[in-house]
């Protein structure tokens, strides 16, 4: 596949892009990310925005195509600011139940693939929890970043208890500290996109419903460990995959048809999320990725998996023989997938 088949539209909301497309077709504009605001240096008319950015789906890709053409339009840069770690793991006490749709990397790699200019990765502490919503935007919104624009959300909110609105940073923007503009809520099928309905839809295993709302096919990385190996002994290797991020969101056990990429290359495969109940009484979720038409070594390498379709739920059969067969027929599902791409 070459780079211009690579991007598609998976709904008709938005032009949307492929991770395919993000490893084929990197923008030549390559996105510089700074950890911690200190390491971000003024840049001509800063069109920003600030959020935590869950997903980047495409309720969010409304807000950054807004900040790149505003930049454009004023011959500035576009710069999306947002906050590690997440603001709930700071806010809220243990334990955390939080799930998130993408990390840092996952989050640059998509914007970068949106043309965004910047990405600052600012620190979330204790203190800064604290700041009133003048501090907010004084200290850090004006003094850190001196914006020409700042475009928000309908129902972004900030400050400490959540007190600023777009109310007050109209006070500001009179005062002539910098332009600001507010992107209505995005609307799918008459509900709003949110990163809750986009997780809720994964925890159904309804991966083809989260990706009309992502904008693109959600996706895991993970590093190949040793497994059991029964897949080798049962005619189809598998790839067990460890997740180093906690908080990554797992989608509902069951068997899929996926794309596989690994050291910038991309491959057909099915993999299989659950318990192995045919084989064990133990509730551990294994993540296991098998490879079609690839013979080679991954051990010790970092997978990335998107997600396409859902073939089955996880199931526990009688025999060796009846889970073979449901593999095979796993397979054929999977293949087809791709041939109706």
């Amino acid at each position: 596949m070459d780079c211009r088949t690579a991007y598609r539209k998976p709904n008709k909301i938005v032009d949307t892009y492929s991770l395919e497309a993000v490893y084929l077709c990197r923008p030549a504009m390559a996105l510089q990310v700074h950890y911690g605001v200190d390491t971000f240096s003024a840049v001509p008319n800063p069109v920003i925005t600030i959020g935590t950015f869950d997903g980047v789906h495409v309720g969010h890709q409304q807000i950054i195509r807004r900040i790149t053409e505003l930049a454009q339009s004023n011959k500035g840069e576009s710069v999306l600011i947002t906050f590690e770690p997440h603001p709930r793991l700071v806010l809220n006490a243990p334990p955390h139940d939080l799930q998130l749709l993408t990390t840092i990397d996952e989050k640059a790699r998509a914007l970068e693939a949106l043309g965004v200019h910047h990405l600052v990765v600012a620190p979330f502490t204790p203190e800064f929890a604290q700041w009133s919503a003048d501090q907010y935007v004084q200290q850090f919104i004006v003094a850190q970043f001196k914006p020409h624009t700042l475009v928000i959300g309908y129902d972004h909110q900030f400050g400490k208890q959540r007190s600023g609105n777009f109310s007050l940073l109209q006070r500001y923007q009179q005062q002539g500290l910098f332009n600001l503009e507010e992107i209505p809520a995005k609307m799918l099928e008459m509900v709003a996109v949110s990163s809750t309905r986009i997780r809720k839809a994964l925890l159904a295993g309804e991966v083809t419903d989260a990706a009309d709302l992502l904008g693109r096919s959600y996706s895991l990385q993970g590093l190949v460990i040793p497994g059991q190996q029964r897949g080798r002994h049962l005619g189809y290797p598998t790839a067990n995959l460890s997740i180093p991020y906690p908080y990554k969101l797992i989608p509902a056990q069951g068997v899929y048809a996926v794309r596989v990429h690994v050291a910038h290359q991309s491959f057909k495969g099915m993999m299989n999320i659950g318990t192995n109940p045919t084989f064990t009484e133990a509730k551990q979720v294994h993540l296991e990725v098998h490879l079609l038409d690839y013979s080679g070594d991954l051990y010790g390498q970092m997978l990335e998996v998107e997600f396409l379709q859902r073939i089955r739920a996880e199931l526990r059969f009688e025999s060796v023989e009846d889970l073979v067969a449901q593999i095979k027929q796993d397979e054929l599902e999977t293949r087809q997938v791709f041939n109706e791409e």
